[in-house]
């Protein structure tokens, strides 16, 4: 019996590695198609036309899975494009298909059994909780010749039930696709590449796009698969790294305008394929009080109690002061504190200060005081907290009684031990 469930639980595990392997064989997608239309100015615009498709792995010839659906049918090639996407479900991806329009440059893509001319495709997969980004360009060969204007002009038609057999000619992919960064941090940007054929003419470049600006950061231009150098303008990847295929670039230390928008580009005549990562600069607050873990005032006494926040980014940050009696679990926020304007430092950080007026009560001694600072770079808040201390006001008239009193027992012992001496003197 031992003997039979242990065969059983093999051939289960040996069914779950062979499913693991082969768990996506094909993936619903939105297939973004365009129609060119001449609006009531007589101007050229594009419509973009949704519509359902399936991304099919499989070998030329197989049949559909959704007969009802464009099938954008991916056979065996150099290129795996499940390669780039291992280790996830397919309900974690998101796929999207583009038309790719090559500007009216119609070249012999150099593989073995291509053809003049090809209608070329974008396959771009996302991860759905952000872990990564592919972009796929896919071929699909044409028995026509090439058009005498760009392909845009005059889109082939595709039916609602067509199946388009293509091969993957080239990938990007970055396992960065959002990146949260602090200051005067390295902070490396993954972006690795691919090309069915070796002996391409690849041209690698980076830029980082912020409002009103775009900067070229690195741009490459070699032949893969070849040793010699090719021409490099700025820096941040490695050479050696890229003829492996990783274009990563690495920043060497973040300041405030490393922020913004960083594309990946990849260049083979005809083809260009890029992704984009966002990287976002996250700096978490100081917090402090102007007042240790306990104060003590007297009763009647005031006190103006300050919380500041320093040094974070970007600007949005909440302060909120709360109160919470001896013996009571459930603090509540205080009613009559008040924040001041945010104030910027030099380093483009911000700060910002909640007070409020502490006036000394007896029935307030005991009372915890919380200040809590909530910034989107804290998983949770940070809360600084006093404990107040109340004292009854000395009595200044009893003092003054008491030491007029003590004042004059000494000067009567004093005249009493003099007069004492005196006459000691004498009888000698």
């Amino acid at each position: 019996m031992t003997v039979l469930i242990l065969r059983i639980l093999f051939y289960v595990y040996l069914s779950a590695g062979v499913w693991s392997v082969h768990q996506i064989q094909w993936l619903p997608c939105y297939f973004i198609d365009e129609r060119l239309y001449l609006n009531k100015d007589n101007h050229t615009e594009t419509r973009v036309i949704p519509r359902e498709a399936i991304l099919q792995f499989g070998q030329k010839g197989d049949a559909p899975v959704n007969p009802n659906a464009i099938t954008f049918l991916v056979t065996r090639s150099k290129l795996d494009l499940l390669q780039y996407v291992e280790g996830v479900e397919a309900e974690q991806l998101k796929c999207e298909l583009h038309r790719y329009s090559t500007e009216g440059t119609y070249i012999r893509w150099p593989v073995l059994g291509a053809r003049e001319y090809n209608h070329w495709f974008t396959c771009i997969l996302r991860h759905s909780r952000g872990r990564f980004a592919v972009a796929g360009s896919l071929r699909h060969p044409s028995d026509q010749p090439p058009p005498g204007q760009p392909d845009y002009h005059n889109w082939s038609v595709i039916a609602d039930k067509e199946v388009l057999t293509t091969a993957v000619a080239m990938v990007i992919k970055t396992q960065t696709p959002s990146v949260k960064a602090r200051l005067k941090f390295q902070q490396k940007l993954h972006c690795q590449f691919d090309v069915d054929h070796k002996g391409a003419k690849v041209t690698v470049e980076w830029h980082r796009h912020r409002p009103g600006e775009r900067t070229e950061l690195f741009s490459y231009n070699r032949r893969t698969g070849q040793r010699r150098t090719g021409q490099t303008e700025g820096s941040g990847v490695g050479l050696h790294a890229l003829a492996a295929g990783d274009a990563s670039y690495i920043l060497a230390s973040t300041t405030m305008i490393s922020e913004g928008t960083y594309i990946c580009s990849v260049s083979v005549n005809p083809l260009f394929a890029k992704v984009d990562i966002y990287l976002q600069i996250q700096e978490s607050p100081h917090v402090s009080l102007n007042v240790g873990t306990t104060l003590l005032l007297q009763e009647g006494k005031d006190l103006m109690v300050k919380c500041e926040a320093n040094g974070y980014y970007p600007r949005d940050v909440e302060i909120i002061w709360y109160e919470e009696d001896p013996g009571t679990p459930h603090p509540k926020p205080l009613n009559h504190s008040v924040l001041f304007s945010h104030k910027e430092n030099r380093d483009m950080t911000f700060s910002l200060s909640g007070v409020f007026y502490l006036q000394a009560a007896l029935r307030d001694s005991g009372k915890k005081f919380t200040c809590s600072v909530s910034h989107q770079s804290l998983k949770v808040p940070i809360t600084k907290s006093f404990t107040l201390i109340v004292e009854e006001p000395a009595n200044w008239i009893l003092y003054l009684v008491v030491g007029s009193v003590v004042i004059l027992l000494l000067y009567v012992k004093r005249r009493y031990l003099h007069s004492v001496w005196r006459r000691l003197v004498q009888v000698r």
